[in-house]
């Protein structure tokens, strides 16, 4: 073949070698849903013969379904926090039989967060600072999450009110306000935290307690979003 040839071949290639390059580099599309409500049976984990919180009561729990596979169960309302990403709590069945049992024994038990990338699909867990699944009820605005929480140090176990970002190392806000655990504590153990935008601050108020409001100084929106496919 001479050169001229092997030239002309070449450049009529190199169009199609680019698009198939260009293709390959493309995300592949993702499918991201949450199922239909499904009531099933909670018990609260600190639970007494003697105290109301023995009364067995329900949640609320959706699978969330990624490219029509159910990679998850999940419990209340998804919160938005860009135009491509949400966050929602995991719904967990944990095995509670005994080692004298003959069979599983499972229940329902609401976890820790997660956030879900509706782009990628890729799912995230979060590691909110001095969560505690017994305890917490995150309330979110933007990247932020406010709850109760709470922590062990080397003089015991303390009861906090905390503002986590995402991204963030640290608390935006963390104050003590209890130790723990607490016998007989009300259940929520706080109330719902209430938001306001401008100026950027939050109400927080342990149940039977007084309520405050914490300033709350921080860069919004650094949570990262990548654009790679990780395969889910």
């Amino acid at each position: 073949m001479s050169l001229r040839l092997q030239a002309s071949v070449l450049l009529l290639l190199c169009p199609a070698l680019r698009v198939e390059a260009a293709a390959a580099k493309t995300p592949q599309p993702h499918t991201v849903g949450l199922g239909t409500v499904r009531r099933v049976s909670y018990t609260q984990p600190d639970a007494t013969p003697e105290a109301r919180l023995d009364e067995t009561s329900t949640i609320k729990v959706r699978a969330l379904v990624v490219d029509g596979r159910q990679k998850d169960w999940t419990t209340g309302d998804a919160h938005e926090i860009t135009d491509r990403t949400f966050a929602i709590r995991r719904a967990l069945r944990i095995n509670d039989a005994l080692p004298s049992d003959t069979a599983p024994r499972w229940i329902w038990q609401p976890g820790p967060w997660i956030t879900v990338d509706r782009v990628t699909g890729h799912i995230t867990a979060l590691h909110l600072p001095d969560f505690d699944p017994l305890v917490s009820n995150a309330v979110w605005f933007r990247d932020y999450a406010a709850y109760c929480g709470t922590a062990t140090t080397a003089k015991g176990a303390s009861l906090y009110i905390v503002v986590a970002q995402l991204g963030a190392r640290r608390p935006v806000v963390q104050k003590m306000i209890g130790h723990w655990p607490q016998p007989n504590h009300p259940a929520p153990v706080c109330q719902p935290a209430q938001w306001e935008r401008l100026p950027l601050r939050v109400a927080m108020q342990p149940t039977g307690g007084e309520a405050a409001t914490y300033d709350v100084v921080g860069t919004s929106s650094i949570i990262e979003e990548g654009d790679n496919d990780d395969g889910n």
